[in-house]
């Protein structure tokens, strides 16, 4: 029997070992119904295993998984008609168009497909007769978004789904994504691009060594642990860096003769740009800005987020 909740998957006290090695160790979380939930950590943190638990390919050492309401290690039959999968290594037949590609998937899941409506919201339109092996790797990444949407699924796992890919078709795979948010589809989101994280989750948790170290939204976790601003000069003579030295603040400098500059109010902006405008000294551009997500997340874990290897097989 499903249980009717407000969350599309909660995790309680969930641990996997394999061996000695506790993987994941007795993390809890929930995911609300129609939200983008960003699952973030290093590589080795646990959240390849995390993620394929909730997806029913792995099974847990202990704690209790519900996905729709349902015990994943017992509903996995029912699980799998109600999501949809975009693994970080999706490929596809070379020879076959993006239209019968959809049409094999939907086939597949013995299901009735709205294709054309498909092929809109992943903007397609002009390239259905195209076949898998001619397209780029955006909209190989799209197509993915598409083949992983053909049973209508309520929850999306998109695992790395902008790996590769250049800065606009990042941006474009990004307005799909945000296209399944507004259809109220509920996305669990793998990603190593703080950015990415940042503009399109609703709400982040980041893993490491196993726990869950930090969950909010992207401003929370952003006021919560970075609650400063950062001030960069650039091209400063040698007198700016001795003036905010003498002033009592921090500075980060780099060969490029730029220093970075950590303050707490924007007072002190503002007392730092005066103090170096009554000595006369020189700079040639300013940047001021609140830390970013990417910051938080080299704080919290002590390691910058990069592409996710695979973690070591269930024996």
């Amino acid at each position: 029997m499903t249980r009717e909740t407000e969350y599309a998957i909660e995790v309680d006290r969930l641990t996997k070992r394999y061996g000695d090695f506790p993987a994941v160790n007795d993390i809890s979380f929930s995911v609300s119904k129609g939200e983008v939930f960003a699952f973030l950590g290093p590589n080795g943190a646990g959240k390849t295993s995390t993620v394929e638990i909730i997806e029913t390919i792995r099974m847990p050492t202990s704690g209790k998984v519900t996905l729709l309401g349902m015990d994943v290690t017992k509903k996995k039959h029912e699980i799998v008609h109600r999501i949809g999968v975009l693994p970080q290594a999706f490929s596809s037949f070379d020879r076959i168009t993006v239209r019968e590609t959809l049409q094999y998937y939907s086939r597949l899941f013995s299901v009735k497909t709205d294709l054309d409506g498909l092929i809109e919201l992943v903007n397609l339109g002009d390239k259905t007769k195209e076949q898998y092996k001619n397209l780029s790797g955006g909209l190989k990444q799209r197509l993915g978004i598409a083949i992983a949407l053909v049973n209508d699924p309520e929850v999306v796992f998109l695992d790395e789904p902008t790996t590769g890919l250049d800065p606009l078709a990042r941006h474009e795979v990004w307005e799909v994504l945000l296209g399944l948010k507004k259809k109220g589809k509920t996305v669990f989101l793998t990603t190593h691009y703080m950015e990415e994280a940042e503009l399109l989750a609703d709400t982040v948790a980041i893993i490491s060594k196993g726990k869950i170290i930090a969950m909010g939204s992207p401003g929370e976790l952003i006021e919560d642990n970075a609650n400063y601003l950062a001030l960069t000069l650039r091209s400063v003579d040698e007198k700016v860096l001795e003036i905010v030295q003498k002033l009592g603040f921090g500075t980060v400098p780099d060969k490029h003769k730029n220093i970075r500059i950590r303050v707490e109010q924007t007072y002190d902006v503002q007392k730092i740009l005066q103090a170096i405008k009554d000595a006369g000294a020189r700079y040639r551009s300013l940047d001021v800005r609140r830390p970013n997500l990417e910051e938080v997340f080299l704080k919290l874990t002590g390691e910058a987020l990069r592409e996710e290897l695979p973690e070591m097989e269930a024996e």
